[in-house]
């Protein structure tokens, strides 16, 4: 049975997924990737192509980006999902829509938001030369420095150094932190060829690494995804890696560095869409101001050292009113709380 046969999420193949982000661009979305996570379910109609993908979170279910799927299927797909969340009596929550997705829901009677902005760096005139940049380029020195050698690494062969980083990485973020799901990349499975994977390691132990996450779409490229390191690693590690990833990139001429979606960031009036909430907006800037939630500021200071030069705003999506109950339970989807 093809994956165009199926109502439902049973037979849908993660590479039938892969092939659909790859193929419908639709949406732009730049974490598209992300839509082969392992743990991900999946929506398809019989005989339509195209893909929904989400996760149930409480009596949610948690949808990732817009349809996947060619404009003449598309509001189809969106409809018959929001049917049958309706008929498995749950309701509907959708997080990182781009702005041709939150256009088509608010018609489709959506309440939709802004909810933060992905950040990406044009390869072809990017630099680190200037005053501007010295302070990022002092860090990557001292991490040299540190005896660190980077590579481009197989994750099967330094895999026991990514499980080690990645079991010691947890308590740097804080008491009763949570590694996130969903909404981030993973290490190793079956999608893990697709990836690239960049190490640093000080006498043969990986003290860091970046996960780089392929990017479709209108601005084609990599998305640093995973970021973890040791804690005692040097300062610098992970701008040192980063570093050596564009200049591999570059020289393979890769377009865009894609920095991946930030919550709570870059919002503005100019970029909400008709009919959204100004309950669920001020939430929104009440996060970016508080930072209880998710650690926004950091997270953005990091992309900002790159001087990204494309900002894409994101937004979350619920049908007829916003839902703060909805809102908790996409980050319960990515095991954020």
């Amino acid at each position: 049975m093809s994956v165009q046969e199926v109502k439902g999420s049973s037979d849908v193949s993660a590479e039938y997924v892969l092939s659909a982000i790859q193929e419908y661009s639709s949406s732009q979305n730049p974490s598209s990737f992300l839509a082969v996570n392992e743990g991900n379910s999946y929506f398809a109609l019989p005989g339509r192509p195209g893909v929904i993908v989400y996760r149930p979170a409480g009596d949610f279910l948690v949808q990732f980006a817009g349809p996947f799927a060619p404009d003449d299927s598309y509001v189809e797909l969106a409809r018959e999902f929001a049917d049958y969340a309706q008929a498995n009596h749950r309701r509907l929550a959708i997080v990182q829509l781009q702005k041709h997705d939150a256009e088509i829901y608010a018609r489709e009677g959506f309440t939709v938001n802004q909810i933060g902005a992905s950040y990406a760096v044009d390869l072809s005139t990017f630099t680190v030369a200037g005053t501007r940049y010295m302070q990022l380029r002092n860090k990557i020195s001292r991490a040299v420095r540190s005896g660190m050698t980077i590579i481009e690494a197989d994750h099967e062969q330094w895999k026991d150094g990514v499980r080690n980083i990645n079991t010691k990485w947890l308590p740097l973020k804080g008491e009763g932190a949570r590694p996130l799901e969903y909404l981030v990349g993973q290490t190793g499975g079956e999608m893990q060829k697709h990836r690239r994977l960049f190490i640093g390691h000080i006498d043969g132990e990986a003290v860091g690494y970046v996960l780089y996450s392929p990017v479709f779409g209108a601005n084609p490229g990599w998305m640093h995804d995973l970021s973890r390191r040791l804690p005692e690693s040097p300062a610098g590690v992970m701008e040192a890696i980063n570093k050596t990833a564009i200049d591999t990139f570059r020289s393979e001429g890769v377009p865009w560095l894609h920095f991946g979606f930030t919550p709570f960031t870059s919002l503005s009036d100019e970029r909400e869409v008709p009919g959204h909430s100004l309950g669920f907006k001020w939430l929104m800037q009440y996060l970016w101001e508080n930072q209880v939630v998710y650690p926004a500021s950091s997270q953005l200071a990091y992309k900002q050292k790159w001087n990204p030069t494309l900002i894409t705003t994101e937004y979350a999506a619920f049908p007829g009113k916003a839902s703060a109950e909805g809102f908790v339970n996409i980050w319960r989807a990515a095991n954020a709380m």
